[in-house]
C-alpha cells in the first residue's frame, strides 16, 4: 500500500466516486486503500492468480484468474468506465535480470492492452514494471495511449531494486 499511497500523495490518481480497477490486487492491500479513497459512490475491481483474503467493502469485487488468459469479453463485462487502472503485477523472479524484465514488460504490456479497454476518455494508468531492455518501447506505449506520463520511484521501493513505476494521465 505505501507505493500508491506516496503515488496518490504527489498525483492524486484515485478521487471519491473513482471506479478503480486492480491488477496483481493480492495480498488486498491497494484494493483496501483504493476502496477507501473512491468512498462508497466508486467501485474497486480486483483481479489476481491469488486470491484475496482480507475482508473488502461492499464495493469492492475480486476475482481469482490470470488476466493473461481472460478475453476482451470479460473485461468489457466489467464495464469501460473505469477512471483508474493500477497494476502492481510482478512476474515469478528467476534471478536472471534479463529474463524478468522481459516477463515483467509482457505483464505490463497485458495491463496496458487491458486499460485501453477499460478506461474511460481521460482516464489513468498506475504500472509497475523491472527496468531493463524493453523499458522505453513500454514507455512508447504508454505515451501513444495517454496524453502525459511521468516515472516515479517510490521511497519505499528498495534502492537496489529495478522496479519502477510508469504513470499515464489523460487517457486519449
Amino acid at each position: 500500500m505505501f507505493k500508491l499511497e506516496e503515488i496518490q500523495k504527489k498525483y492524486t490518481i484515485i478521487k471519491k466516486g473513482n471506479n478503480v480497477l486492480d491488477l496483481g490486487c493480492a495480498p488486498g492491500s491497494w484494493l483496501l486503500y483504493s476502496a477507501d479513497l473512491t468512498g462508497s459512490a466508486g467501485r474497486v475491481v480486483g483481479i489476481d492468480l491469488v486470491p484475496v483474503t482480507v475482508n473488502v467493502h461492499s464495493h469492492v469485487r475480486v476475482y481469482t484468474n490470470d488476466i493473461i488468459l481472460m478475453d476482451d469479453d470479460f473485461f468489457k463485462s466489467l464495464g469501460t468506465d473505469f477512471n483508474v487502472v493500477v497494476s502492481d503485477m510482478a512476474p515469478s523472479t528467476t534471478g536472471n535480470k534479463f529474463l524478468d524484465s522481459t516477463l515483467s514488460f509482457d505483464l505490463c504490456l497485458s495491463a496496458l492492452t487491458i486499460a485501453q479497454v477499460t478506461l474511460c476518455t481521460g482516464g489513468s494508468f498506475v504500472c509497475k514494471i523491472f527496468q531493463g531492455e524493453d523499458f522505453k518501447t513500454f514507455i512508447d506505449s504508454v505515451r501513444s495511449v495517454f496524453k502525459n506520463h511521468k516515472i516515479f520511484k517510490p521511497k519505499s521501493s528498495r534502492k537496489a531494486s529495478k522496479e519502477i513505476y510508469v504513470i499515464g494521465f489523460g487517457k486519449k
